[in-house]
């Protein structure tokens, strides 16, 4: 049987490796699940990432950030938003923010997969895929 939402998966696995304090996550690659990833690295939410040829689809490997000694989780939640069963679009000027700013929602658009804060500047709505904060 073959998954049902991709993405869903690379979240748990991100969330489940945070919480465990695992430096790396290895995760299936898709286009997406690449742009989600990139945006995480730009917002300062991962240290790195890397796609890993394997003649098949390819693994990216996410390299998890943590803070000082005691290893203090960067990422302190991470949501999705829009489902298989209930897949969520808004306009640009209903985004939602998350913790009033302080977090980000990752949307797909017709301009590629944005931050909300981005998705607002270019006036452009679309799918909410997930939230960080």
């Amino acid at each position: 049987m073959g998954m049902t939402d991709p993405l869903a998966d690379m979240l748990t696995r991100v969330r489940n490796a945070n919480k465990a304090k695992h430096e790396k996550v290895d995760v299936p690659a898709s286009n997406l699940k690449n742009n989600v990833v990139r945006i995480l690295k730009d917002e300062g939410y991962i240290k790195n990432y890397k796609l890993i040829k394997d003649g098949k689809q390819g693994i990216l490997r996410i390299y998890l950030k943590f803070e000082g000694e005691t290893k203090k989780q960067v990422i302190s939640g991470l949501r999705l938003i829009s489902k298989p069963g209930r897949r969520r679009y808004v306009k640009a000027d209903q985004i939602p923010s998350v913790l009033r700013g302080l977090g980000l929602i990752i949307l797909s658009t017709s301009k590629g997969v944005l931050t909300d804060k981005d998705a607002r500047k270019l006036k452009v709505g679309g799918e909410l895929l997930c939230s960080v904060w």
